[in-house]
């Protein structure tokens, strides 16, 4: 009972000087916790020899305070626990001494458990910036650069990779972090996925080794490449499939990669593949736009801007002969023709820049419609009647009477090149069903079988527009006999996917 007051008076500050040595674990500070450790002893009348301690993610710890004897030396093991974390020598009173030691393993075992929630914490903490630095990054270069830069931050690697492999499971890219370029330049040729890095690709696992230069497994190192030892490796899953292979090798500040160090680059690897496929999709869904792009432009550039300047040639066809028998008509086709060729200079500029054209400036569908329909008089030579109820409103959006535009004026296009027809109508009905475009010509007409057959441009377009719209497209037409196109749009129709934009 002796011993108990000093032992409650004392113990604090041997408590405090273990936390304050697992949070820095200097010289200074290991002193100081052997001098709280001896002034304990001490006062309880023991002697205090070598301590060594061994409990990660605690510091390690070796101290000689130059009391007690080999003979004296007991384990310190963390309560439940088989294996110690560490020894001491403590001589003196048996009794004295093994309270010693509980009061000091106790000590031991509660700075452990505040490393271990530190560093959890802390791990959890890089985690979450490793993930947020590689989430939202769309470009596949650059959102793989920075997956092989991050795991390399994230568990303290020397170096670290991603491979992506082809079909036939050779390393076609190979993305390094912590080697330069000039280190990248002289190792040389790309790894080909033999050794350790074709073992995880044919197996697709996780390995963790201690040391890869005594692995059996080890194979085709270039004369300059950097000393490695510490090495883990994992696959990186998307939706259930490998789509790339995660190596580090030489863990700083320990021998080898821990099960937690494992654990935490698991965690990261699934949020990786996220990402990694997050920018594979964005890049195909860029390379699509691009060709969507592409035949929008072809799409609008023969609808109207071809059209429109085929429709002009047809007005300076005879002007020639207009010189002689009427100059002031052939001035006026040259005036109507040069301002004419103006607006398709300001349509091919806001077709590339997916901008309305010059068309709708003025006005509404019906508007348009009235627009085309004169343009077809003035150039085709063909009368053509405009039927559209104005009290019936169409209110719709603009890159959708783009669309409607562009696809009569592709119906009236082939009306002045190829029907021979002198009379055509364009008819606009408007109900509470929705909106029907119907376009007919007294031409010589055609076989629709043979048309599509044949692929003919213009009907392709029309019928792409339509579906654009999500409208309904009908065509009629028997040689001899003239051409109907019926285009009916439903009131709730979808919002243009394609198309002006």
């Amino acid at each position: 009972m002796a011993t108990t007051e000093p032992r409650r008076l004392i113990l604090p500050p041997l408590l405090e000087a273990i936390e304050s040595w697992r949070m820095n674990s200097s010289p200074e500070h290991r002193a100081a916790l052997g001098a709280a450790l001896s002034e304990v002893a001490s006062a309880l009348g023991l002697g205090v020899g070598r301590v060594r301690i061994d409990a990660p993610p605690l510091p390690e710890l070796d101290l000689d305070l130059g009391a007690g004897s080999a003979s004296a030396e007991v384990a310190l093991r963390a309560p439940g626990e088989r294996l110690p974390i560490g020894s001491a020598r403590i001589s003196g009173d048996q009794e004295l001494a093994a309270e010693l030691a509980r009061g000091l393993e106790l000590g031991l075992t509660a700075a452990r458990a505040r490393a271990v929630a530190d560093r959890a914490t802390a791990q959890l903490t890089a985690l979450d910036q490793a993930v947020r630095g590689i989430s939202g990054v769309l470009d596949v270069d650059r959102v793989l650069q920075l997956i092989a830069d991050r795991v390399r931050d994230l568990v303290g690697a020397q170096y670290a990779a991603i491979g992506i492999v082809d079909p036939e499971g050779a390393i076609e890219r190979f993305i390094t972090s912590g080697i330069s370029d000039e280190e990248r330049a002289r190792i040389g040729d790309l790894p080909r996925g033999r050794g350790l890095l074709g073992l995880i690709i044919r197996e697709d696992r996780p390995y963790r080794i201690r040391d890869i230069t005594r692995h059996p497994e080890r194979y085709g190192f270039p004369p300059h490449h950097p000393e490695m030892h510490a090495f883990l490796g994992m696959p990186i899953r998307a939706r259930g499939e490998v789509v790339g292979r995660l190596y580090l090798t030489n863990k700083i500040g320990a021998t080898e990669f821990s099960e937690d160090d494992q654990a935490l680059v698991e965690m990261f690897a699934l949020h990786a593949g996220i990402a990694m496929e997050s920018a594979r999709l964005h890049d195909q869904v860029q390379r699509l736009a691009i060709v969507d792009e592409r035949e929008r432009i072809s799409r609008d550039l023969h609808d109207s801007v071809i059209q429109a300047i085929y429709a002009q040639t047809l007005t300076l066809d005879d002007v020639p002969e207009l010189l002689a028998e009427d100059p002031e008509e052939a001035a006026r086709r040259v005036d109507g023709a040069i301002d004419a060729l103006h607006a398709v200079i300001r349509d091919i500029r806001n077709f590339i820049f997916g901008l309305r054209p010059v068309l709708l400036e003025g006005g509404s569908l019906a508007d348009g419609l009235r627009h085309l329909a004169n343009e077809l008089r003035r150039n085709g030579g063909v009368e053509v009647v405009v039927s559209v109820d104005d009290s019936q409103e169409v209110d719709l959006p603009i890159e959708m009477v783009a669309e409607m535009l562009a696809l009569t004026r592709e119906a009236l296009s082939n009306v002045a090149r190829h029907a021979a027809a002198s009379h055509a109508s364009v008819r606009l009905v408007t109900d509470d069903e929705g909106v029907r475009l119907e376009l007919a010509d007294d031409g010589r007409g055609f076989d629709t079988a043979e048309a599509a057959e044949g692929g003919h441009h213009g009907v392709a377009n029309m019928r792409s527009r339509a579906k654009t719209l999500g409208a309904q497209f009908e065509i009629e037409s028997v040689p001899g006999d003239g051409t109907r196109i019926i285009v009916t749009l439903p009131r709730r129709a979808p919002a243009t996917s394609g198309g002006a934009s």
